[in-house]
């Protein structure tokens, strides 16, 4: 590597300039004010943890985006965070052990070995809340709905939220009698939408002809609301177990319309992210000037066991850096005030009345170019009359 290769940053690492971080740390602000204003409590998870408490229940994705290490004082495998979730629902399974619904939320840095599709970023800064404790469509909504006020509150409208039930697909495998390994053939192949592939793998297991019909047709059963009625008479020789698993999500689709009327909803049977570790409905987010996912959630009931205690989960997450650059709002930083280099007392207190009112206000030093502009300050503090005042800086 030359000189100038010590300045590279790994590929999908990036870090975050004086001004970037500034409107980064606004945003923070202002999306933990909102969870907290809805009941939600901050905790912060470890970066690295045991590798068994970061991949509990997540399946193989999930192990192939992490990175691993050994530690040098136990001789166990460690991981570095790819997920917060798993390590959320440890801390309400085994720590906090409530018996009333809990409402947790967290932000930081989680690491991919590779990227999974939020931007091009191997380093997300991942922001999230999950509600713990209650089995319902009123949960399924409250986060539904706490997620796309997140968006209202970055200035990302133009939103369309992609809804699917995971439930579905798991009634039918298992009508189907697919072993495990058949079963997440069969998975990769619905999220390919690989009608002709899925025709001839049922047809080669010998399925039941009405279920390896139904199972096919999940990959077309997607469109708007009036899709879950055709979807509905399709399945119905599935039985209640799959048609209540429809109406559930129908459910939440209408009060989450109803609460929201600007969002553009999707329904799609086949979209089964997180499938490995989701028992009911699943979501994303998607704007118009991306192909991918900007958020992601779902309700995932099971994950805390092998904590020692299963309780009704649901949760979403997105990545903050991307939501920033999504953002069409103008995230306020203070103002930056120049102060003189000046012993007097008055000036002093006057600098500190500033401060506490939420300016900005930076020292001139000794010696140093009198360069406003690089600094980023629009305003000084000039004595006029023997009083401190502000006094805009020509541009």
């Amino acid at each position: 590597m030359t000189l100038n290769g010590h300045w590279i940053l790994p590929q999908g690492i990036e870090e975050a300039l004086p001004e970037q971080a500034a409107r980064l740390e606004c945003l923070r602000r202002n999306l933990l004010d909102l969870y907290a204003s809805w009941g939600y409590e901050m905790v912060m998870p470890p970066f690295i943890d045991h590798i068994e408490s970061l991949l509990t229940g997540t399946g193989r994705d999930l192990d192939l985006q992490t990175f691993k290490l050994v530690d040098q004082l136990s001789g166990r495998t460690l991981g570095i965070r790819a997920d917060m979730t798993p390590q959320v629902a440890r801390i309400d399974a085994h720590q906090l052990q409530n018996d009333v619904p809990t409402r947790l939320c967290y932000i930081g840095t989680v690491l991919h070995t590779r990227s999974d599709g939020f931007g091009s970023s191997r380093s997300p800064l991942q922001v999230g809340a999950e509600l713990y404790g209650h089995a319902g469509v009123e949960s399924d909504v409250e986060i539904l709905d706490l997620m796309l006020k997140t968006f209202s509150i970055a200035g990302v409208n133009d939103l369309y939220l992609d809804l699917g039930n995971v439930d579905v697909y798991k009634n039918l495998a298992k009508q189907a009698g697919l072993d495990l390994e058949d079963e997440l053939r069969l998975f990769e192949l619905l999220q390919q939408k690989a009608v002709t592939e899925i025709r001839h793998l049922v047809s080669s297991l010998n399925v039941n002809a009405s279920v390896a019909g139904m199972i096919t047709q999940l990959a077309e059963l997607n469109g708007d609301l009036s899709m879950l009625a055709r979807a509905h008479e399709l399945l119905k020789p599935a039985g209640e177990s799959v048609l209540s698993a429809i109406d559930y999500l129908e459910r939440v689709a209408n009060r989450v319309s109803k609460h929201n009327e600007q969002v553009k909803l999707n329904f799609d049977l086949a979209e089964l992210h997180g499938y490995h570790y989701h028992t009911g409905v699943v979501f994303g987010v998607f704007v118009p000037q991306l192909g991918q996912e900007v958020a992601r959630g779902g309700r995932y009931d099971d994950i805390g066991k092998i904590f020692g205690r299963a309780r009704p989960a649901t949760g979403f997450s997105t990545d903050l850096k991307q939501l920033l650059s999504l953002s069409t709002c103008d995230i306020q930083v203070p103002q930056k005030i120049l102060a003189p280099a000046d012993e007097d007392e008055e000036l002093q207190v006057k600098i500190e009345k500033l401060r506490a009112e939420g300016y900005c206000v930076c020292r001139f030093l000794p010696g140093q170019l009198e360069d406003t502009k690089a600094m980023g300050c629009s305003q000084k503090l000039e004595q006029i009359n023997g009083q401190w005042q502000l006094v805009t800086i020509e541009s």
